[in-house]
């Protein structure tokens, strides 16, 4: 199922403690899913039964920022757990921060 995502949203796994909240995304609906099963939005409750891929238990961590490879999507994780980030079938990534000039 595809969610219409929003900045300000707030997401959260089915199958972990990962927690996100929308940072910037452009208008249209994206697969987004942690541990290989799709997020919930909102209060929204998990069926009974699902259990995390571990072939997508890369984890999220608190705090960091995770985009797609445009960097068009960025979402913060809030709560951090041990499912990874995967976007239209992509795995999302920690945003690097950008150098700054340096000054002489």
């Amino acid at each position: 199922m595809a969610v219409a995502l929003k900045a300000g949203a707030k997401l959260k796994s089915a199958v972990c403690d990962t927690q996100l909240m929308v940072v910037k995304a452009p208008a249209g609906e994206y697969q987004l899913s942690c541990g290989g099963v799709e997020m919930l939005v909102g209060t929204a409750t998990a069926a009974e039964g699902l259990k995390l891929d571990p072939s997508q238990a890369g984890g999220t961590l608190i705090g960091k920022r995770y985009v797609d490879a445009e960097e068009k999507i960025e979402m913060l994780c809030t709560k951090g757990g041990q499912g990874s980030l995967v976007l239209n079938g992509v795995a999302m990534q920690v945003k690097q921060a950008k150098q700054l000039p340096s000054s002489d």
